[in-house]
């Protein structure tokens, strides 16, 4: 059985559920409250897990190779990808930094052969190039720009935004990357908690300086965006990271990433049902093509 690539659509799939419970919560209480928040909440439930089937809730067994690797990691995934990409986000619109980060999986495949010294064979390349493109031009049709969004952008905003993207996608790589390097043969939802410990430090200190611990804690009085964080927080940092670390664990990290990366072609048939978004010819002929190159990558 292809443990590592079923890993990665079932990270894919918590992924696509994270982001409906995320924005919805971001809305309510701002993305960076919900960042570090989430972080916490899902310590808390792996730390309960772990409790139970490990008989330790903690990650103390972990080797001084193995913090040292997955907190580095933590800190790029979690606090520099994510500030990258939400910042991106303001300064050129949703649509350019999705493509951006579509680069992700081609940016880990690098990665992974530079730190890791994994090949790609022809098939898992076009696997991997047929994903990714259909990603790409999914996304390209489903989030258009909002009239008159492009011209009343200046170039500087236009390089720096694209610089904001790139730097999320290599974010989002690099820490993939550097969990299967720290990681091991070690346990994926204890490499996970070492993670997340490394980026709630990480945001604590930023916090500190952006003075935005007063807005934290009155976000923790709104019920509403605390429960949507909360389903964002089983779905994402505890499920969806832990499934990510199984996945870079049992198969090539490039392929793992562009099967991760499939996230926003199975958030199409949600948002189709439950806000009755339609989907253009580019978004069905975006997902009969990434949907192949899945079909290659778990066949090969």
């Amino acid at each position: 059985m292809p443990y590592g690539e079923l890993a990665a659509l079932g990270t894919a799939l918590c992924w696509s559920l994270t982001a409906v419970f995320f924005a919805a919560a971001g809305a309510r209480i701002g993305s960076l409250s919900v960042n570090l928040i989430r972080l916490v909440m899902a310590l808390g439930m792996l730390s309960a897990y772990q409790a139970v089937a490990r008989g330790m809730a903690l990650p103390l067994d972990a080797s001084p190779y193995a913090w040292t690797w997955l907190s580095i990691s933590g800190l790029i995934g979690f606090c520099v990808g994510d500030l990258c990409l939400f910042r991106a986000l303001l300064v050129i619109g949703p649509r350019l930094s999705s493509l951006l980060m579509s680069l992700a999986p081609v940016l880990t495949g690098v990665f992974g052969w530079l730190v890791l010294d994994e090949g790609l064979t022809l098939i898992e390349l076009l696997g991997m190039g047929l994903t990714v493109g259909g990603i790409a031009w999914a996304i390209s049709d489903r989030t258009p720009e909002k009239p008159g969004e492009q011209s009343t952008r200046t170039r500087r905003q236009l390089v720096i935004g694209v610089l904001l993207g790139v730097g999320g996608a290599a974010g989002q790589a690099g820490g993939l990357v550097l969990s299967k390097l720290g990681m091991g043969e070690y346990d994926p939802f204890a490499a996970t908690q070492v993670r997340i410990i490394a980026g709630i430090v990480g945001f604590s200190v930023i916090f500190v300086f952006a003075g935005w611990w007063p807005r934290t804690f009155r976000a923790l009085r709104h019920g509403t965006a605390m429960l949507y964080t909360g389903a964002g927080a089983l779905f994402g940092p505890f499920l969806g990271v832990s499934l990510s670390l199984i996945a870079v664990q049992r198969t090539v990290a490039g392929v793992a990433a562009s099967l991760m990366a499939t996230s926003p072609i199975i958030v199409i048939p949600i948002v189709v049902l439950t806000r009755g978004e339609k989907v253009g010819v580019g978004g069905v002929g975006g997902a009969v093509v990434a949907v192949a190159g899945v079909a290659l990558l778990m066949l090969r």
